[in-house]
């Protein structure tokens, strides 16, 4: 038996009417002799068929099957939350003179309900930057979702905003979850699960926006249009913004703050590229580059934790077996699709494991104190230059180690990372502008 609140602002799928007085519309519109589905919006193939004839969607069928027998309920969200002092901020914290000014220059654009971009370099504090803007919109009774296409961006949030904002309830969703749905003024979500939501949001805050698979598919872009009120705004936060966002920036058609330095004030770590001639070929024969080898036993034995990079899924067990013929052992690999993903990150954060083998699931949304990061193929075309600077972005992220290493080994110097370096150069140059420290 599901509860009012269950609809509020929601889509959800039922194949018979609820006594609760929901409005309902079929989960699958034919317009001529197309369907689409209205929970992602996408164009059902022809194929698109079960076996009893009904039709379903197959793009968001993560969430759950949704039939052309199915129709969507929803309850218009009535903000039914008590008020709360402060918003429930209970952080303790403060923000730097750099961080206060920008924090400001969100709160204003969030009050005047104005959507804006925050760009902020890696380590710059954008969290602790939203939290007076989500104090206020909490304070009014808004309704927020705090979101990410990274699941890891999303578990590693969650914690930080139970505890500073201990004094409001708040919701993690994400595919896979044990915990059920919650009613609450703050969800903590991967932008999938916005599909679910219909105008339901006065604020949504997309964090990582230029991230996979969110830049670049328009069903979740639709999915942040569809779950915010046709009066709310959004706020999107980024370390590097692709070209659409800069456009818009350009154009005036996007109001933006920049935070060109970190919150502690030392400038961002600059990529040490060196040429890994050939390194694929040595690889078939279990060999990784002398000078990478030297680099990784040299960080073990001074206890320095690192993060090793590498282009591809495939190549995980190959490097990982290579690695151990050369005697640097202890850590483990992770990727996207890992059951263990998220015990394996625990541990890294624990200090329990040396270094993680990884794919780019973790160029953004984690942070390790004391880091080092070593990059392999940098110059394969997974790694875009927004990704190299994110990566870069890893190291020196805490106000005790403010500096680290970043290396790069490549077969060949590519654009994307020249690019990379230039990017962060530039950053920096602003940076020390405002008096940032190497």
């Amino acid at each position: 038996m599901q509860n009012d609140e269950d609809f509020f602002g929601r889509q959800l799928p039922l194949r018979g009417a609820p006594t609760n007085g929901a409005v309902g519309q079929h989960a699958l519109r034919t317009v001529g002799e197309r369907r689409q589905c209205q929970r992602c919006g996408q164009w059902l193939a022809v194929t698109d068929r079960l076996a009893n004839g009904d039709w379903y969607c197959r793009q968001c069928l993560q969430l759950g099957r949704l039939t052309s027998q199915h129709e969507l309920y929803t309850i218009p969200e009535p903000n039914r939350f008590v008020r709360v002092k402060s918003g429930g901020l209970t952080w303790t914290g403060q923000l730097s003179a750099q961080q206060n000014v920008a924090a400001q220059a969100v709160l204003r654009h969030v009050k005047t309900r104005t959507d804006h971009l925050l760009w902020a370099v890696t380590g710059a504090g954008k969290t602790e930057i939203v939290y007076p803007a989500l104090a206020w919109a909490l304070a009014q009774g808004w309704r927020v979702a705090w979101t990410s296409p990274r699941v890891d961006v999303c578990l590693e949030l969650a914690p930080r905003l139970r505890q500073a904002f201990g004094g409001v309830a708040q919701a993690l969703l994400y595919g896979g979850q044990a915990d059920p749905y919650a009613y609450c003024p703050l969800t903590i979500c991967t932008t999938h699960q916005l599909l679910r939501f219909k105008a339901a949001f006065d604020l949504i805050v997309v964090d990582e926006v230029d991230a996979f698979p969110l830049a670049t598919s328009p069903m979740l872009q639709r999915a942040i249009t569809n779950a915010q009120k046709p009066q709310g705004c959004h706020l999107l936060l980024t370390a590097t913004p692709g070209n659409d966002l800069q456009q818009q920036v350009r154009r005036r058609q996007l109001a933006v703050t920049y935070v060109p330095l970190r919150y502690h004030g030392h400038l961002l770590p600059q990529i040490d590229l060196r040429l890994a001639w050939r390194w694929r070929e040595g690889l078939l024969r279990n060999r990784l580059p002398s000078a990478l080898i030297h680099q990784l036993r040299g960080y073990l034995a001074k206890h320095q934790r690192f993060l090793l990079f590498v282009p591809h899924v495939v190549d995980l067990p190959v490097i990982g077996q290579a690695l151990q013929l050369a005697g640097i052992q202890g850590g483990v690999t992770v990727h996207a699709a890992d059951p263990d993903r998220p015990a394996k990150v625990q541990a890294m954060r624990d200090e329990t494991i040396p270094f993680l083998i990884t794919t780019t699931i973790l160029e953004r949304g984690v942070t390790f104190p004391n880091i080092a990061v070593v990059i392999l193929g940098g110059d394969d075309p997974v790694f875009s230059t927004a990704v190299l600077v994110q990566i870069a972005g890893r190291v020196g992220r805490s106000a005790d180690f403010p500096s680290g290493q970043v290396t790069c080994y490549c077969h060949s110097h590519t654009k994307r990372v020249r690019l990379a370096r230039g990017m962060i150069a530039h950053l920096n140059l602003q940076g020390r502008r405002q008096g940032g420290r190497p």
